[in-house]
């Protein structure tokens, strides 16, 4: 058996493929804003029309998943509803209804008379997306790529090879017929095309990873590529000594289980030692009744918790039906927990003073802090992004939920009239440094 851990070169197929996405994305690079949009309602539309053979897929990886004894998390990222098919491709539709991203001048500045500089927005050029069990990202990825004018090489789990086959038909159909070149969107299908595709440097130009935190930190190990992507989801929630605690109640339970699975969804609730036994009074049948499996601290075992936590369990995101609880003394403590166990995705607070919530907003280093909301709003499509292509916790940016603004670069353009430094450095020509 392969070591996952041994990075193979890749073959002369894998890299037939690179070389014609890379040549298609040199093409839809140029792509007018209109010919982009039609290409996406296109990739929309023969969604439309094969959404009951690529629901049959589903049902057969499903399936066969489902034999293969994958956790509960996996299993409900891998099914694809038909409803969830259909927010899919309104949301492909939507992309379309985005700003343009590409070729947004940003500076124009006059360097000196007769020499101006501009600096404009550019497609980064292929992206390599490897993501685990979720086909519904193969819809939101290569519309972003496609709207961003970037061309996508697509891996998605073994799980889903039989969804994702069947969506990326559909979308390079859409493609075709909207006379843009399909190979903008490769599909890769083997573990070994995974692995090496973080050699293909000269064919890609950013590695996004989507799935568990050992993949995410293998990827960022052993590449010469940029990569763009967080490997932990512990999120967090602080219930304040002056939180509304009917507010703290609806909040945090949706915060966990909304979508349990979610890298959004929080790992730990932090709760304020004064308001502790009013709202786990109250918090405990709650969360009983949503089957959410409930593990606490010393504290929160004497007011009523049956589990206790261990040292392990803060810094363990479950993407499941359990939650550890954390008694704090103040809003210190609360930060002093979040800032040693975050992963930096998102962490809010729930509290009515509006000062409380300032400090813990600026003090905190996520990528997402909020204040009496709950923490699935970190979001893409809820930011109003259309989508996303991932999630980013690194302190640069992109940072948070990255959509198309993430999937595009600049570059400088100058533009003279026979200007030549020696004037300056002579002292016959001076700098203006007037913006236009």
């Amino acid at each position: 058996m392969a070591n996952i851990f041994e990075v193979p070169q890749p073959g002369n197929d894998l890299l037939e493929k690179a070389e014609k996405v890379r040549l298609a994305s040199i093409k839809i690079s140029q792509a007018e804003n209109q010919n982009r949009i039609k290409a996406l309602n296109f990739m929309a539309d023969y969604l439309e029309k094969n959404s009951k053979e690529i629901l049959e897929a589903n049902n057969a990886d499903y399936s066969i998943a489902e034999k293969k004894g994958i956790s509960r998390a996996l299993l409900s990222r891998l099914k694809l509803s038909k409803s969830k098919l259909n927010s899919g491709i309104e949301g492909v539709r939507k992309v379309g209804e985005l700003t343009d991203p590409v070729n947004q001048l940003q500076i124009k500045r006059e360097l000196s008379k007769g020499l101006i500089l501009e600096r404009k927005t550019v497609p980064i050029g292929v992206l390599g997306v490897i993501f685990e069990s979720r086909p519904d990202a193969v819809m939101q990825i290569s519309s972003l790529a496609i709207r961003s004018g970037n061309g996508v090489m697509l891996k998605g789990g073994s799980e889903a090879n039989l969804t994702n086959t069947s969506i990326v038909k559909a979308l390079q159909e859409g493609l075709n017929e909207s006379g843009l070149d399909k190979n903008s969107i490769c599909l890769l299908t083997s573990r070994k095309d995974s692995m090496a595709m973080l050699n293909l440097e000269k064919y890609i130009n950013l590695i996004i990873p989507r799935g568990s935190n050992e993949l995410v930190k293998f990827i960022q190990e052993n590449t010469r590529i940029p990569v763009l992507g967080h490997a932990d989801g512990i999120c967090h929630l602080f219930i304040d000594i002056e939180a509304n605690l009917e507010m703290a109640l609806s909040v945090a339970l949706d915060s966990k289980i909304q979508y349990p699975a979610a890298c959004n969804a929080i790992e730990t609730l932090l709760v304020h030692k004064d308001i502790a036994p009013a709202f786990l009074e109250k918090a405990i049948p709650l969360f009983n009744s949503n089957d959410v499996k409930l593990i606490g601290d010393k504290r929160s075992v004497e007011l009523g918790l049956m589990y206790k936590a261990s040292a392990e369990d803060w810094q363990t995101e479950y993407l499941d039906l359990i939650l550890s609880i954390k008694i704090v003394d103040d809003l210190e403590a609360a930060i002093t927990h979040i800032q040693k166990y975050s992963s930096k995705h998102t962490d809010g607070i729930i509290t009515e003073n509006s000062n409380t919530a300032n400090i813990f907003m600026n003090v905190v280093d996520s990528a997402g802090v909020f204040h009496n909301c709950s923490t699935r709003f970190a979001d893409g499509f809820r930011y109003g992004f259309g989508a996303e292509v991932g999630i980013s916790t690194q302190t640069l940016p992109p940072r948070g939920p990255v959509g198309l603004e993430g999937l595009v670069t600049y570059k400088y353009f100058l533009k003279g009239d026979g200007n030549i430094v020696h004037d300056f450095s002579s002292g016959k020509a001076i700098y203006t440094h007037k913006d236009l």
